[in-house]
């Protein structure tokens, strides 16, 4: 498990800009069932998680169209949630850093680690804003 001093700042990137920090396994599974939209960033300590992932993830959310929810868990640090919510990814392989969309608890799209890494932040922002234009 990463140590709290190294996870809490990359933590804080997304939980200050309005993201729910889940840690347990009831609160992704009660967070990922709500209606309407819902989208789950699996965060990581990785270079694609600080340069892709997260400002991706950030800008994403200026457009037009976004989820009516934000979660997030960490990757070496929320284990019991990090565990329940590749479950609820399935049938896709564990993966951090990733991002999924939910709708009325059922996931509709997903970016595994293979699509961030080696993007830069505007093609990860494009591609959840069109999953939003179709989703949300």
């Amino acid at each position: 498990m990463y140590p709290s001093d190294l996870v809490l700042p990359m933590k804080a990137e997304l939980i200050n800009k309005g993201f729910e920090d889940l840690t347990t396994s009831e609160s992704v599974v009660q967070a990922v069932n709500r209606d309407g939209t819902t989208l789950l960033v699996i965060n990581s300590v990785c270079g694609c998680a600080a340069g892709a992932a997260r400002p991706g993830v950030l800008e994403s959310l200026n457009g037009s169209k976004r989820p009516d929810h934000l979660i997030t868990s960490f990757a070496g640090y929320d284990t019991e949630a990090v565990a329940e919510a590749r479950k609820l990814l399935a049938p896709f392989p564990p993966s951090s850093p990733a991002v999924a969309l939910f709708k009325d608890g059922e996931l509709v799209h997903m970016l595994e680690r293979h699509h961030i890494e080696g993007n830069p932040a505007q093609a990860i922002a494009a591609n959840l804003q069109a999953a939003y234009d179709e989703y949300c």
